[in-house]
């Protein structure tokens, strides 16, 4: 599958020392036994139809003259399995609601989410199990902690569904879902820093959320 590669992905290569050290990358070698993402629940919202603009930038979708409300964030990682092999090719989706707290999904209140933000994007892994997406920073709605949904598959591997979680959100100690991850160590797993990343973005954000298929 070919791959559009956004100017902020083009940024990053350009300025990747500096981005490296901002977002302290951690690096990992293959003798390394790592946690694995823990599974969570895919919900009720993961989109009915693909969207035609379903690329790594869920801020800007064709045909929308504004971007997306709701503070720029990029998420970075790889995709490995336990030693640190990076899985190549390995096509990751994310999918959450916007600004509002409203998925693109008739079953949430319509299918009313604002049609300048995406809501879905995907790509593929670099040989070295990178990945990036531009979106936005997610919000709590009734019920949930601020979280992004996450998918990952690709040949030679169960897919791994799961939820990345905004460490130091107050929301988080009740949230049903990421409680129910009863190991410290694998529930620590799925909560990312999010740094500004003026570097990549005048006030934006970014963070770090690695995937790791045991």
């Amino acid at each position: 599958m070919h791959q559009v590669q956004s100017p902020y992905r083009r940024k990053l290569i350009t300025s990747g020392a500096k981005l490296a050290a901002l977002l302290a990358m951690p690096q990992v070698t293959a003798a390394s036994r790592l946690t694995p993402t823990p599974w969570q629940s895919a919900g009720p919202f993961y989109p009915v139809r693909v969207p035609a603009d379903s690329d790594n930038d869920l801020v800007r979708v064709a045909g929308q003259s504004n971007p997306a409300n709701g503070q720029v964030t990029h998420i970075f990682g790889r995709v490995t399995d336990t030693s640190g092999r990076p899985l190549r090719q390995a096509q990751v989706e994310i999918w959450q609601c916007d600004a509002f707290g409203r998925y693109h999904h008739p079953k949430d209140r319509g299918g009313m989410a604002e049609t300048q933000f995406q809501g879905f994007g995907r790509v593929s892994t670099a040989d070295d199990g990178a990945f990036h997406f531009r979106t936005i920073r997610p919000v709590a709605y009734p019920g949930r902690t601020p979280h992004i949904h996450f998918l990952v598959a690709g040949p030679g591997f169960e897919p791994l569904t799961t939820q990345m979680y905004i460490a130091g959100e107050s929301k988080n100690d009740t949230d049903f879902l990421l409680n129910s991850v009863r190991d410290p160590a694998a529930r620590a797993s799925l909560l990312v820093q999010l740094k500004s990343a003026d570097e990549l973005e005048q006030g934006s954000l970014a963070g770090v959320f690695n995937l790791v298929l045991g």
